[in-house]
């Protein structure tokens, strides 16, 4: 038995990761297994916002400007973050992807998604916020970083940062971060 035709089309719907193709923030593209990992059916998110696949409109909007606002001089981003299936179950996502053009960040790009969800498991209902300040503090970046990346204070980030010490139960940044890594 002879092998299939290893194309450019085949490769993207065999690829072992999540992959989309995007145009001013619509999905105009996506494969197998990004079909599989948001639990959607290709009616459902080719054509369709990234917001779908966002807890909430807002992280959709500061997510989509942080993007802008980060992107290195290839026009490459990549970061941890709170996805959703379109059940509605939340999960954590490696995202990385490219713009075609950096200079119009959202006009045209390559999106890559890996569930990181048998590595890193939900347990506890955070805000909006809370999983932005999660994920950055992920990351390794100090309040002062994370503030400067959200528009907000460094001071709101303490604040956030301990509202997610109490629900986990951490008592210092460190055991926070181990807590929200398992």
């Amino acid at each position: 038995m002879t092998a299939p035709e290893l194309d450019y089309r085949t490769a993207f719907e065999q690829a072992p990761i999540g992959l989309v193709l995007s145009r001013n923030r619509l999905m105009t593209d996506c494969n197998r297994e990004m079909l599989a990992m948001f639990a959607a059916e290709p009616e459902q998110v080719v054509g369709q916002s990234f917001e779908v696949l966002y807890p909430s409109s807002d992280e959709f909007e500061r997510t989509g400007a942080r993007i802008v606002a980060s992107l290195d001089a290839h026009g490459r981003y990549a970061d941890e973050r709170i996805m959703k299936r379109l059940s509605g179950e939340l999960f954590w996502c490696h995202v990385s992807g490219r713009a075609l053009d950096p200079q119009q960040p959202h006009a045209a790009g390559i999106w890559a998604f890996e569930d990181l969800s048998t590595r890193r498991k939900l347990a506890l209902e955070f805000t909006a916020r809370e999983r932005e300040i999660a994920a950055l503090l992920i990351e390794g970046l100090t309040s002062k970083l994370i503030g400067r990346r959200l528009a907000i204070s460094p001071r709101t980030v303490d604040v956030y940062r301990a509202r997610l010490m109490r629900k986990t139960g951490a008592a210092t940044t460190t055991e926070l971060v181990n807590k929200l890594l398992n």
